[in-house]
């Protein structure tokens, strides 16, 4: 009689039945969120596994069906262009299927911003894409990557994130792919948008978004696309173009694609850098103005040799606000659709 009261009262809870959770394609790659101390080695080294990363936080259980698919095991000094289009590919793959809500992608922090301008470029649905690291390995007794994965997946689940594009998620703060960068070698804090500040926040009280990111292009890639060798070249004070020249003589394959410039202030560069620069021009080599300074966008007010209205007569790109690590992207990716300076342009203008 006990049995069949049981079967009764449970028999409508299933009946009735939850919504089934949202699936989440967790993407590893390595980085000190997956890191342990190698006491043979004598420091940090990748050596979790992308399902061990997710069986350390048991509180995902609650809000996703997480999938986990590696990518590599790597520190993120040794992201390369090969692996970037292995992400996006794999990204695009899984996003088309109806059942997946969203892509969390765990990450080392050193060139995580750079994968996260990569994948808002070129992935193509609106579900979200999350990029997420640590700053303290999962060795260290206040690591901080658990915390982090699980605000991602809440990020990632959370229907207020589609349409935004790439997101970086960490110490519990939102903030888009283009605008975000690391302020710190060491700090928890260290994901920030300088000038404009997050789009929201991830945390026990859930996602809320403040901000949408307005300034958004899709580049799709073709499926045998590769993509060119570009340099950024610094300038500072005394530079006078030798390491332009370096590479224009470079006869090392693959051949120089295109060239960033980190200049100064609104993009200037001294008289005899200016003369390198116009030698990569004469060679039809694109040609990007970056600047060195952290906020603000470039805009030609200058005249004379090095400023940005000479530059921008010879050819030269001018960056808006992209840092030279992610003008060094966006070129990338538009000289998969052409090379001609006025329609590079359009791109860094949108």
């Amino acid at each position: 009689m006990k049995t069949l009261l049981a079967l009764v009262l449970v028999l409508p809870v299933y009946a009735s039945g939850a919504p089934p959770l949202p699936t989440v394609v967790v993407l590893s790659t390595g980085g000190t969120i997956a890191s342990r101390f190698d006491p043979v080695q004598g420091g940090l080294v990748p050596a979790l596994s992308g399902d061990e990363l997710v069986e350390a936080v048991p509180e995902l259980a609650e809000m996703a069906r997480v999938r986990v698919e590696p990518i590599s095991s790597i520190g993120s000094a040794d992201m390369t262009p090969t692996l970037w289009l292995k992400i996006v590919r794999k990204a695009n793959e899984v996003l088309s299927s109806d059942d997946v809500a969203g892509v969390v992608v765990t990450h080392g922090t050193d060139t995580l911003e750079e994968t996260a301008y990569v994948l808002d470029l070129t992935v193509t649905s609106s579900k979200p894409v999350v990029m997420v690291g640590s700053q303290r390995a999962a060795s260290y007794p206040d690591t901080d990557g658990p915390r982090n994965l699980l605000n991602a997946v809440r990020v990632a689940v959370s229907p207020e994130a589609v349409g935004k594009g790439t997101l970086v998620v960490m110490n519990g703060h939102i903030n888009a792919a283009r605008e975000v960068t690391k302020t710190s070698t060491i700090a928890r804090e260290t994901f920030k948008t300088l000038e404009f500040g997050a789009l929201g926040v991830a945390n026990l009280g859930g996602v809320r978004f403040y901000r949408a990111p307005l300034r958004r292009q899709t580049i799709p890639l073709a499926a045998d696309v590769t993509l060119g060798r570009v340099e950024i070249v610094p300038h500072y004070a005394g530079a006078d173009g030798r390491l332009i020249r370096a590479l224009l003589n470079d006869a090392e394959p693959p051949p120089l694609a295109g060239l960033v410039i980190a200049a100064t202030g609104l993009g200037h560069v001294s008289a005899t850098m200016h003369d390198a620069i116009k030698e990569a021009r004469d060679r039809n080599i694109p040609v990007v103005i970056s600047t060195r300074v952290y906020t603000g966008r470039l805009m030609p007010l200058y005249a004379g040799k090095g400023k940005g209205v000479d530059l921008r007569e010879i050819g030269c790109v001018l960056s808006d606000n992209l840092s030279p690590q992610k003008a060094r992207i966006l070129l990338m990716l538009a000289l998969t659709r052409t090379r001609d300076p006025d329609e590079l342009q359009r791109y860094f203008d949108s």
